[in-house]
């Protein structure tokens, strides 16, 4: 008999190799129906994969993430089943599940692939689920995984499989197709119940430009007709929300062929907006004690060898530049923090002048691969809103919480008000590939849980998910249409102090290392504005607007009386523009709307002979008659109590 222990901490025995569907049938018919996989001691297993030892379990649904990374990864096999009854010689390269659906990488010979051969494909998934075929997992060895995948011309698994270690090697078989594949999957295909595949992409095999070109098609599916429906009209307003899309229709920003891919190029009311978020940190950075720094956009290679980056950076990224000096090599800065490092070097250090916050909007250089680039999401050179913190090892706690206090003021500035947080720390059973001393990990990963508890924060542990060099709090924000997105991280590191010799006088007057702390709640100014337009569809905040009030004069006859009222908008910090085209109102006013400015202001005869503005609102319509003057004090008002709510 072997002991099964569940999340509660009960425990049950059953004998030697029972599997996960049977654990869920033991408890209750409705469970066994429900569960998808099963985690055992932290690893998700297929249901019918036997346990043969005491082990942790965890039953997983299709709410979970873990269920639906099963379900996503059969489909992905049920594509490639499909792909290779409808394109005989095909060849296959992989298929993972992903955050939302699955792809697999394909190489069709001479056939081509196009977007009006989905639908054609998804009948055949169809077709192919309903037989319910299971799907099976068989462990094989290495010689005998190279012959049958080579004997099926199979060169892009056969390259997979010769880096694999023998007694490692496992495939799945769902009918009459067989992958090369660690799993996990469904039992059988009988859940898949609706498809879709949404766009065929381009994808150099392993993301090497000077590899082939493969067809990648991703898809997603689900249990139930009404989820898909439902992923669908998410699907349409995430198209409407694009980043790309909206920053194009309000002037945001750009890029050029000329320039250089994946540089972008922020435009005049781009610009404005950015500085106007960078302005707001600075503010709330002076108030907890931050100094603000600057440094070179390059750097010696010496400098990023000496900080680990140039081994992780150097080989797939820009080359180092040469000078007319023999031998002398400059690099675009891949990262901010060896600067920062060699700031606080610079003169001798004493426990009573930390903590140290030196803070900098750091432009930073890493080469993309061209098809991975997209939009202001992935880019080639991005700007991180970035922090370090030096301090003593007892105050992590305290920096620790004053850094969630900003974010938190950045969350509810801007209305990100779904968000959730990852504690990543150190794997108990494997302490040995990380840096810096038990004690020292003991109590930063102790004054990270308890920050959050301070906070009352709900935070998912994740064991084994720490950096090398420290531990980290994550922050995930929810957008308006329930995506998640990564913003705001904060980081220990153990590592870059000892690589760089710094040091501290402690009280004792022995030398001791500082801890540095990482931190950016933004994560990078690109990214960050990329999500803050598809969380809103670009009707930003009223202090972030580009334009705040557009003045429309019913005629031509009032022209001068507008250009009057914005020169008083614009003595008040008001961004206001004219529309003084030759159009209709009416025109004029569904115009506007469409270029998400919050308020309009119709100006005509009455309103030039009192001195007064009718006002209209973003998505509230008509608000009355009243002065400029009064007008400009209510949005100067609700200007200060949004960006003061700290």
């Amino acid at each position: 008999m072997i002991k099964i222990t569940f999340p509660d901490g009960s425990v049950r025995e059953y004998n030697e190799g029972v599997n996960g569907l049977q654990i869920a049938e033991s408890i209750s018919s409705r469970l066994a129906q429900d569960v998808v996989a099963c985690g055992v001691n932290g690893e998700t297993y297929d249901l019918a994969r036997p346990i043969n030892s005491d082990a942790s379990v965890v039953l997983y649904k299709w709410d979970d993430a873990e269920g639906k990374h099963a379900f996503w990864h059969t489909s992905a096999h049920l594509l490639a089943e499909a792909l290779q009854e409808l394109y005989p010689g095909i060849q296959f390269g992989i298929g993972p599940a992903i955050e939302n659906g699955f792809y697999y990488d394909v190489d069709p010979g001479e056939a081509v692939i196009k977007e009006s051969d989905l639908a054609a494909i998804e009948a055949k998934m169809a077709e192919l689920a309903a037989k319910k075929e299971a799907v099976v997992r068989k462990e094989i060895n290495k010689a005998d995984a190279l012959k049958m995948f080579g004997e099926r011309g199979e060169t892009y698994k056969c390259e997979l499989i010769s880096e694999l270690e023998d007694g490692t090697i496992t495939t799945y078989t769902q009918g009459a197709f067989t992958d090369l594949c660690r799993g996990p999957h469904l039992m059988n295909t009988e859940k898949i119940k609706a498809i879709k595949l949404t766009s065929v992409a381009g994808a150099y095999w392993r993301g090497r430009e000077d590899q082939k070109m493969l067809t990648r098609i991703y898809g997603i599916t689900f249990p139930k007709k009404k989820l898909l429906d439902e992923y669908l009209v998410i699907l349409e307003e995430a198209k409407k929300r694009d980043h790309r899309k909206i920053g194009k229709e309000m002037q945001l920003f750009m890029f050029s062929e000329m320039v250089g891919k994946g540089l972008p190029m922020w435009l005049p009311k781009g610009t404005a907006l950015r500085l106007r978020l960078e302005d707001f940190l600075k503010k709330i950075q002076r108030r907890f004690g931050y100094q603000q720094v600057m440094t070179p956009h390059i750097g010696n290679k010496q400098l990023y060898v000496t900080s680990g980056h140039y081994a992780k950076y150097g080989k797939d990224s820009f080359q180092p530049i040469n000078t007319p000096e023999e031998g002398e090599e400059y690099l675009l800065k891949p990262m901010n923090c060896p600067h920062h490092c060699e700031i606080y070097k610079w003169q001798p250090r004493s426990y009573k002048d930390l903590p140290l916050r030196f803070a900098e909007f750091g432009t930073v250089y890493r080469y993309e691969q061209s098809g991975e680039l997209h939009g202001l999401t992935r880019v080639r050179s991005f700007t991180q809103d970035d922090a370090h913190i030096f301090c003593r090892p007892d105050q992590v706690k305290d920096e620790f919480l004053k850094v969630m206090d900003i974010i938190f003021i950045i969350f509810k500035s801007l209305n990100f008000e779904n968000f959730e947080a990852q504690i990543s720390l150190r794997d108990p059973n494997n302490r040995e590939k990380y840096i810096g001393s038990d004690d020292n990990w003991e109590r930063s990963e102790k004054a990270i849980i308890e920050a959050c508890e301070e906070k009352g924060l709900k935070a998912k542990v994740e064991l084994g998910e720490a950096a090398f060099y420290g531990p980290k709090l994550d922050f995930m924000v929810r957008d308006a249409i329930g995506r998640k997105w990564q913003l705001g991280t904060i980081q220990v590191d153990y590592n870059l102090p000892e690589r760089f010799n710094l040091e501290y006088t402690g009280a004792d007057n022995q030398k001791h290392r500082p801890v540095m702390i990482h931190r950016a709640p933004f994560g990078s100014m690109e990214r960050f504005v990329a999500v803050l337009i598809e969380h809103t569809g670009g009707k930003f905040p009223l202090w972030l607007t580009p334009d705040q009030v557009a003045i429309l004069p019913i005629s031509e006859k009032f022209n001068d009386y507008a250009e009057k009222v914005k020169q008083y908008l614009d003595m008040n910090d008001i961004r206001a523009i004219v529309d003084d085209r030759n159009e209709k109102i009416g025109r004029k006013i569904r115009d506007n709307e469409m270029k998400r400015i919050p308020y309009m202001l119709v100006v005509g005869e009455k309103e030039a002979e009192n001195g007064e503005v009718a006002v209209r609102k973003q998505g509230e319509g008509d608000k009355g008659t009243t002065k400029s003057e009064e007008f400009a004090n209510i949005l100067t008002q609700e200007v200060q109590n949004m960006i003061n709510k700290w």
